[in-house]
């Protein structure tokens, strides 16, 4: 009886491990899995270190307290918010130098866009969940300071915030296109 041949056993994408051996005292990471951007084959990924110390959102997903459309969610709301944003800006040297003010640049469609986006999301979210998912998400508070601006403490309002917050995501989620309408 002839043997079988064995076709080639599946190849596995390896993990190589790029953590930092030495970090900083205060330093508050998580280890997650991304795509190596410098893989010689398709699929190759890296283990590497985010921080989570001043990115509320970045917690909650390690800790998995929300899922991947919510924080995709949550990140397009920030991308909006940065990209319609019109804060101070920089003196450019190169431009010509003008006695008195400078003229204001036009808005472009990126940041109309955005504005746009960013209207919507407040008119679903209303004027409280608005104002939950921006000290959040662009002040980067936490459920216990936000109790506290609003001179309400204790456990029970610290976990009805973040219920609150998490079905807000779920809104942004929807909004944004990462997830779709239960049924």
């Amino acid at each position: 009886m002839a043997r079988a041949k064995r076709g080639k056993p599946h190849k596995q994408a390896k993990v190589h491990d790029r953590r930092s051996k030495d970090l900083p005292r205060n330093a508050e990471v998580a280890a997650v899995e991304v795509d190596d951007p410098l893989a010689l084959e398709p699929g190759e990924k890296i283990v590497t270190l985010r921080s989570i110390r001043n990115d509320p959102l970045a917690r909650l997903h390690t800790h998995r307290q929300i899922d991947e459309a919510q924080y995709q969610g949550g990140r397009a709301f920030q991308d909006d918010w940065e990209k319609a944003e019109r804060g101070p800006q920089a003196v450019d040297p190169t431009r010509e130098y003008v006695d008195g003010a400078r003229a204001r640049e036009p808005i472009t469609e990126r940041q109309r866009k955005a504005v746009l986006r960013l209207n919507r999301a407040e008119r679903e979210l209303g004027a409280d969940g608005s104002a939950l998912v921006h000290e959040v998400l662009i002040l980067g508070m936490t459920m216990e300071q936000i109790g506290q601006r609003r001179g309400l403490r204790g456990q029970r309002w610290i976990d009805y915030f973040a219920r609150r917050f998490r079905e807000c995501l779920d809104r942004l989620a929807l909004i944004y296109g990462f997830a779709t309408e239960k049924r």
